[in-house]
């Protein structure tokens, strides 16, 4: 994995004048070589998924390949880990314990995932996990067990947790999380009911600054400044489109990006390859698995590949 440099970060603006991501400005920031061998494109891990929801890991896992990742394991639910293994053939497969609803409990985590987290470039939590407790418990075990310097990606479920979550491990994130919210998730990181249309922008930037992460929220990402993703329409508001993005951005991560930088690209990289089958098939109809086969073309036209 090349080295990790934050040496071109763009300006970063505010919500009265907020940067707006661009391909120009994407290029000037451009991502690292990527290596020759599969190993050195970087590992990625994704821990999610249930008995109900294994389309989710899919998604993320298949995004993260497609953005340039070298090498893929796929944590889930005992109950579907050998058909995710059969459905997904390039990435390695790691059953955990799961209740009698294929629920994900939590327990035996670090036994399971020992060897792959110590090996990881980039960690993504979240995508299809379901029970606020199991969530929690399962958190707290991953990020225990994280090497301090390897950056996590925080998707649905594993976002909500985060206020349940004890101080070590919410300090253990500062720094190197991404989370990539929807509105509610993020008005819950609040305490509030809900987050106006018009609010999105200013709560985003609050919850980075409180958790000393990266957010990513609609078309906002906020890291100690505001951006705002030029491209992208309705049709991006489907099932599946949130893991395809969060499996995206870590396998940039995965790859050498900082967490920033990845943010930015695969947030403009996702929304652009909405837009390509937007033209295609129209405004909405196209489905999340349709993006993922999109993004490594969109990420060519940008010089990212």
């Amino acid at each position: 994995m090349a080295e990790r440099s934050d040496d071109a970060e763009p300006v970063r603006g505010s919500p009265e004048s907020p940067s707006l991501v661009t391909p120009d400005l994407l290029r000037s920031w451009p991502l690292p070589e990527p290596g020759g061998t599969k190993y050195a494109r970087g590992q990625v891990l994704v821990v999610g998924g249930s008995c109900t929801t294994p389309g989710a890991v899919l998604l993320a896992g298949t995004a993260a390949l497609r953005m340039g990742a070298g090498r893929l394991s796929v944590a889930t639910a005992e109950g579907v880990a050998m058909p995710l293994a059969v459905a997904l053939p390039v990435s390695g497969t790691l059953p955990l314990p799961q209740d009698e609803q294929g629920v994900i409990t939590g327990e035996r985590v670090v036994a399971v995932l020992e060897h792959e987290i110590e090996r990881a470039d980039a960690v993504l939590v979240g995508p299809g996990l379901l029970g606020r407790d199991a969530t929690r418990r399962l958190m707290g075990e991953v990020v225990r067990a994280l090497p301090d310097d390897v950056p996590v990606v925080l998707d649905a479920a594993a976002v909500t947790v985060l206020p349940d979550l004890d101080r070590e491990t919410t300090a253990a994130l500062r720094g190197r999380a991404v989370l990539t919210p929807n509105t509610h998730e993020l008005a819950s990181l609040l305490d509030q009911d809900e987050v106006s249309e018009d609010d999105v922008a200013e709560s985003t930037l609050a919850v980075s600054g409180r958790l000393g992460a990266v957010v990513a929220c609609g078309p906002w990402v906020a890291a100690e400044g505001l951006w705002k993703v030029s491209t992208g329409d309705t049709g991006l508001g489907t099932s599946g489109s949130g893991d395809v993005l969060s499996g995206a951005l870590a396998g940039l991560i995965g790859r050498g990006a900082t967490p920033l930088q990845a943010t930015l690209w695969a947030k403009h990289v996702h929304a652009a390859a909405g837009d390509v089958l937007a033209a295609r098939w129209g405004r909405v109809g196209y489905l999340a698995d349709e993006i993922t086969r999109e993004l490594p073309l969109v990420l060519r036209s940008l010089g990212g590949d």
